[in-house]
């Protein structure tokens, strides 16, 4: 019989992508307990809406999705944000999603709930908090750039191609 063993590894590097990662860590390059809580609160964000969190959004008065939710969110129109192929029973549930989400995306982790909580939260076995306005959303017009038509601003930063190769 084979017995498994269990090794610890210190890094000293986190790698991760600008616009998931939290803002202890893209400031002051702290990681902490909660700073995948932050991630998945953006992945919540972008699969309720369709959209990346680092597109432009509303002619520019936006820079990333994580402002234009909020600004949904505090005028009462959250299921504005809901991407239109999502085919859903309860618009409640939805609502609940960008409510976790925009928890989740809090500025300081200590505010965020932990992945244990956002699980109740979601399943609704749990009361939600109020969420509070993320600082961290980058709300500055664009300076100097023109709005782009509406074909123009479908874009994606993804600057991967595939290429197959194929013999004679």
């Amino acid at each position: 019989m084979f017995e498994g063993t269990q090794v610890l590894v210190n890094t000293h590097k986190i790698v991760g992508t600008l616009g998931y990662m939290s803002p202890e860590y893209t400031i002051g390059g702290i990681f902490s307990e909660r700073s995948d809580v932050y991630s998945f609160g953006v992945l919540l964000l972008e699969i309720v809406s369709g959209k990346k969190n680092r597109a432009l959004y509303d002619r520019g008065q936006h820079l990333n999705l994580l402002s234009y939710a909020w600004q949904l969110w505090s005028e009462g129109k959250a299921l504005d944000l809901m991407d239109e192929a999502i085919a859903v029973s309860s618009a409640l549930e939805v609502t609940r999603c960008i409510h976790v989400g925009l928890l989740c995306v809090q500025d300081h982790a200590m505010d965020r709930p932990n992945m244990s909580n956002v699980v109740l939260m979601l399943s609704g076995e749990s009361d939600l908090p109020q969420a509070r306005q993320p600082i961290f959303t980058f709300q500055t017009e664009m300076p100097n750039f023109a709005t782009p038509s509406q074909q123009e601003s479908i874009w994606s930063v993804n600057t991967a191609t595939n290429t197959m190769v194929e013999g004679r």
